[in-house]
């Protein structure tokens, strides 16, 4: 391999990296690789410097396609559940796979594999469908005691309406609104079990974030800073507004969590559109363009090692007393929507990001494009 492309420095960094990385050349010929490279492909570097890429994953894998753009457009790409399965390989292998272009070397790329297990997202699955029988029964028990106080908050929201001046009336319309949305939120505890298609439409991200953002001010993230990086040319999210404030709520509250007694506590909301990143569905060749990128920052302790890779997982929490169930809700209705949340944390920095699918006209349903029709 080319003493000159990396430096000693910058080899021992990416060895380092507790995943896969290596660097290919114009004809995706091996010229880096990292430790864990030489044991995701059990060859040592120097045999691999005599091989291609080919030789380990399929000619017609998506990563092939991926390293082409990145060639072309000199960008950065990711795929997420990418089955690069080969019998070279040893068995399925389902990975997350991230391109970049190399700087000064317009045909070198680096690849960096982040490697799923399959017996990991069974487990994850089970867990799932036990954590929703659970949160089933619970709903059933508590509906009725919810449901009682909530009507007697909304009539007294709407009888000091009728006497409020202006600026009070804005906050006895919050009241209202966030006693149906709460009333909607109980009829769908069943979010871990139920099967029904969820009712979604264009929704403005930012409405949605600045709703929330209102709600947190009001209440858990009082005192604390929260910074906006919006994208103003964002297109509409293709979601159910009602679940989206319930998402970015239970992630808003977690970080005001995290800052609890931090003088310099800062919530950094940002939006961003990432055309790049696609979800490859196993066994087919149909790919999900979530370009729609959603990130809650936060400057807090951190998220413990021993949970961070269970984050989403139902029960798990660091709170004395927490359910652990906020979190697995979150990734639940992410999912449906046909989204992925990631979770990266180190003391200091902690990120939630949630990718989404955009809204787009053929994303409406048959009946509705053919009323529209004959509507004309």
């Amino acid at each position: 391999m080319p003493e000159t492309l990396l430096s000693q420095q910058e080899a021992g960094v990416l060895n380092a990296l507790p995943h896969p990385v290596l660097v290919c050349d114009g004809a995706n010929r091996f010229v880096f690789v990292n430790s864990d490279a030489e044991q995701f492909f059990s060859s040592s570097a120097a045999s691999l410097a005599k091989r291609s890429l080919q030789q380990f994953i399929p000619s017609d894998s998506p990563i092939f396609r991926l390293i082409e753009q990145v060639r072309d457009h000199q960008s950065r790409i990711s795929e997420y559940r990418v089955d690069i399965s080969s019998p070279r390989l040893g068995g399925e292998r389902l990975v997350d796979v991230y391109v970049s272009a190399l700087p000064d070397r317009a045909d070198h790329v680096v690849i960096m594999i982040q490697q799923r297990s399959i017996a990991d997202k069974m487990d994850r699955q089970l867990t799932h469908r036990s954590a929703a029988r659970t949160v089933t029964g619970l709903a059933v028990m508590l509906a009725h005691e919810i449901r009682n106080p909530l009507s007697g908050i909304k009539g007294a929201a709407q009888l000091l309406e009728t006497a409020a001046t202006d600026e009070d009336r804005v906050l006895t319309r919050l009241i209202q609104e966030e006693s149906d949305r709460i009333v909607k939120l109980v009829d769908r505890m069943e979010v871990f079990s139920d099967q029904r298609p969820i009712e979604r439409s264009a929704v403005n991200i930012h409405s949605v974030l600045e709703h929330v953002k209102t709600l947190s001010k009001s209440g858990f993230a009082r005192g604390i800073r929260i910074h906006e990086v919006y994208d103003p040319s964002l297109p509409p999210v293709f979601a159910n507004r009602d679940q989206l404030v319930q998402v970015f709520l239970n992630l808003l509250k977690n970080a005001s969590e995290a800052l609890k007694d931090r003088e310099d506590g800062e919530i950094r909301l940002s939006t961003a559109f990432r055309p790049g990143v696609r979800l490859s569905v196993p066994g087919t060749k149909s790919r999900v363009t979530l370009p729609l990128e959603f990130i809650v920052e936060d400057n807090g302790v951190g998220v413990p090692d021993d949970i961070r890779e269970h984050i989403f997982d139902p029960f798990v929490t660091t709170k004395p007393s927490g359910t652990g169930l906020g979190l697995a809700l979150v990734a639940k209705i992410v999912g449906d929507h046909g989204g992925v949340i990631e979770c990266e944390s180190h003391p200091g920095q902690t990120m939630f990001r949630v990718l989404m699918p955009a809204w787009s006209e053929p994303q409406r349903s048959d009946a509705s494009n053919t009323s529209g029709r004959r509507s004309r």
